[in-house]
């Protein structure tokens, strides 16, 4: 079982970046994905997440409407589209996953039992 984060990269500010988290030897289908960021110095926090069946998503409220996360069953693999990028975007990204969550649940408490080694984005100003 593996999450491996690509993607990242330095952009500068206003520029778009795509992450891609791709899923070995688990179902899309029955986990909750997301993606977290943590920036030297500060708190981790939760970017956005998608849930297994349905795909519902959720986004940290700063983020809503630069960031889209969105999911290919047929690769395994999950996307993070980041738009419109800030300095203050800069942080090491991650994905994970929790089974049989939603994306409510992993995004606001944090209970993933599977994660993946992060991809750094920076973004220049």
């Amino acid at each position: 079982v593996q999450l491996q984060a690509s993607g990242g990269g330095l952009v500068q500010a206003g520029g778009s970046l795509r992450l891609s988290c791709a899923a070995s030897g688990i179902s899309l289908e029955m986990y909750a994905i997301g993606w977290f960021r943590q920036a030297p110095g500060k708190v981790r926090e939760a970017v956005s997440c998608i849930s297994g069946g349905d795909g519902d998503e959720y986004y940290a409220e700063s983020l809503k409407g630069r960031f889209i996360i969105s999911r290919d069953n047929a690769k395994n693999i999950i996307y993070l589209q980041m738009n419109s990028l800030k300095p203050e975007d800069t942080a090491l990204y991650y994905c994970a996953a929790e089974l049989k969550s939603r994306a409510s649940e992993l995004c606001t408490r944090f209970g993933y039992n599977l994660w993946g080694r992060g991809t750094q984005v920076t973004v220049s100003s």
